[in-house]
């Protein structure tokens, strides 16, 4: 009976072993690219804030200037484009409306960056398209997709992700001593620096991976989720207790009053962001849908609570006859159930600003640590292999002169 569990526990150890080996070489080159572009994106904020000073103004002591007049200003670098979208930052923070498109089956992105005290034009930045090379554009989709069309490299990325995290599993199982001696404690929890390159190698792909283990979890799911939209139905629906992920859907103006506004002299928009700023005095960003495509459109105002990260922020709708202040669900991250906490914290888990420059510090060294272990390995299966094949070359006598020197 005994040997029957020792030898059911050898075959479940060797099927896993050739698991994570050949599923690691298989996703490999694509959890490294993934994981090293990660790496580089993680201060990409900083870094631009540090490289672009057109996106800091001095602070002065009165209001922001209203969305129409940096619409205005935004049209006259931008004849004939929509807004897609138009920003206030803090107090140090310039302005900026974008324009969102797709130009020869890409996609396009144009800002128009606005003093917003005084409406004043400042900068004009193409970050897609019309041939300007942008380094963090360029990063990032290769993070997403591999630089293929993004429903081609999108689902391939999401598929590598889980494949890395049955190599999270398989890898702890690997990792796990057979014994808890001193011994194989020691292998599992330290590198011998002193060793070999084989050992140091494989050190650093045992014990280092299994120290970033639990982190690296968490950036393989929270990445999983813009893969696959089953994913994040499935962990929302985990993480709710059983609910289904609600649609997310604006709510609609009333019709019958649409002519409540109609000689109004103030755009509608600016009475949004009046009544949003008594609402929010000391909200550190805002983002606001400048355009309405359709007459049942609610006009939209999120104000963000913390400067230099996403999920603390409240959703604001307004019915653009009324300007009625409608709630949904989870518009209020403070208000919020855990499951719409989770989804609004997804993004700052992801790239570790939830946190802040800490948070962003620890996302990049375990990006780095993840991007290493398909190279660590590698190389552990290469030695292997090659110890392999030294072992299976048939034996030659020895001549004297080799037998006297030995």
């Amino acid at each position: 009976m005994k040997g029957k569990k020792n030898s059911s526990r050898s075959v479940f150890r060797k099927v896993n072993d050739w698991l994570h080996l050949w599923l690691g070489l298989t996703s490999g080159i694509v959890v490294f690219i993934v994981s090293i572009t990660g790496c580089l994106y993680a201060f990409q904020q900083e870094i631009k804030n540090a490289l672009e000073p057109w996106r800091f103004v001095e602070v002065r002591n009165k209001a922001f200037v209203p969305p129409s007049q940096l619409l205005d200003t935004a049209s006259v670098y931008m004849p004939g484009a929509e807004p897609t979208g138009l920003t206030y930052s803090n107090k140090e923070g310039a302005a900026a409306v974008g324009f969102g498109g797709e130009e020869n089956g890409k996609r396009t992105f144009t800002a128009v960056f606005m003093n917003p005290y005084t409406g004043e034009f400042l900068k004009k930045q193409h970050t897609r398209g019309d041939g300007e090379y942008d380094f963090f554009r360029f990063v990032i989709d290769g993070h997403r997709a591999l630089w293929l069309p993004y429903t081609i490299g999108r689902p391939i990325v999401g598929v590598a992700t889980l494949i890395f995290l049955l190599l999270l599993a398989t890898g702890l199982i690997m990792w796990w001593p057979r014994k808890w001696n001193k011994s194989n404690v020691n292998k599992s929890f330290k590198i011998k620096w002193k060793g070999s390159f084989k050992r140091v190698n494989y050190d650093l792909h045992n014990v280092v991976g299994f120290y970033s283990l639990v982190l690296a979890f968490v950036l393989a799911v929270t990445g999983l989720v813009w893969s696959f939209k089953w994913f994040e139905d499935g962990l929302y629906y985990v993480t709710s207790g059983g609910e289904e992920m609600p649609e997310h859907h604006h709510p609609h103006s009333d019709l019958s009053k649409a002519n409540l506004l109609a000689n109004d002299t103030i755009p509608v928009l600016d009475k949004a962001w009046y009544k949003t700023l008594a609402q929010e005095p000391n909200a550190q960003g805002f983002y606001m849908t400048p355009e309405l495509h359709d007459k049942e459109d609610a006009i939209e105002v999120i104000a963000y609570q913390d400067h230099g990260s996403w999920y603390n922020r409240n959703e604001y709708y307004y019915d653009q006859y009324t300007l009625e202040h409608y709630r949904v669900k989870g518009d209020k991250y403070s208000e919020a159930s855990l499951a719409d906490q989770l989804v609004m914290l997804n993004y700052d888990i992801h790239v570790g600003a939830v946190w802040g420059l800490p948070g962003k510090i620890l996302a990049f060294f375990i990006s780095l640590i993840c991007a290493s272990l398909p190279i660590t390995g590698f190389l552990v299966w290469w030695n292997k292999k090659h110890k392999t094949k030294q072992t299976r070359l048939p034996k030659t006598k020895s001549s004297p002169r080799s037998v006297s020197v030995s």
